[in-house]
């Protein structure tokens, strides 16, 4: 017996938890947010109670776009050729995390971005450069999740008012480091009067990865923390719900 805790003991040291950790997904359920053009999350109950073995079951079937609420977007989403959600390296998946704070312009804004003096001043502030790591934009807007018209700007389903990630930004992150991928607390990664969609083109367009509909950004260091990505292993799929959970010391 004595052999036997002495053991539990050695493995249990040998993986120690973070001190701090902290769930950036938000949860799916009939409020989960969404682009109109994709279909809404929606759980079923198909078995609740006892059956006729006399035995309690439970179990639901869901339906859902890949691409709502918290989620990865592949490089396949914008780019030909990209990767598929199933293809992206592991390596990539765990990875520090560089927290971008606009929320003060965004308070001010709602078309806000984040800008090249923006991934700059983290890089000056924090004595780091954006290099394998995932760049996360925190706009404030997570605070926004319970209430539709204000977590997509508008009553109109249609007509979107966010903060996003700037095409120059995109572009200055993908010539001049080398991040794995980045991620944002809005709908999406373009701003929401964007028509184009920028920065989906030119993120993903160079290999990376984007997700949207981060949650709990204020709760994590702008540097300092690692971030454990697991998005749903879906064959040929350009995106993906994600399990995010931030940890830090």
């Amino acid at each position: 017996m004595a052999m036997l805790l002495l053991l539990l003991c050695s493995v249990a040291a040998a993986a120690p938890v973070a001190k701090h950790m902290v769930d950036l997904t938000h949860v799916f359920n009939e409020t989960t947010r969404h682009y109109y053009e994709m279909r809404q999350f929606n759980l079923t109950t198909l078995q609740n109670g006892i059956t006729e073995n006399g035995y309690w079951l439970r179990f639901e079937e869901y339906s859902s776009g890949v691409h709502v609420g918290t989620h990865m977007d592949a490089p396949a989403h914008f780019a030909e050729s990209g990767l598929t959600i199933d293809q992206i390296p592991l390596q990539r998946l765990i990875a520090p995390a560089a927290v971008i704070d606009i929320r003060a312009r965004a308070e001010l804004d709602p078309d806000a971005q984040v800008t090249v003096e923006d991934l700059l001043k983290w890089e000056s502030e924090t004595g780091h450069r954006l290099d394998e790591c995932v760049v996360l934009m925190n706009s404030g807007w997570g605070a926004k999740w319970g209430n539709q018209t204000a977590f997509i700007g508008s009553a109109d389903a249609k007509t979107l008012r966010f903060p996003g990630i700037s095409e120059e930004a995109a572009l200055w992150l993908v010539k001049n480091r080398n991040a794995f991928g980045v991620g944002v607390d809005t709908l999406s990664l373009d701003r929401g009067i964007s028509v184009n969609y920028e920065a989906h083109q030119v993120i993903l367009g160079h290999g990376m990865y984007g997700m949207e509909n981060v949650a709990n950004l204020d709760q994590i260091p702008i540097f300092g923390a690692t971030l454990h990505m697991m998005p749903m292993k879906i064959g040929n799929a350009s995106g993906a719900p994600v399990r995010i959970i931030a940890t830090f010391p």
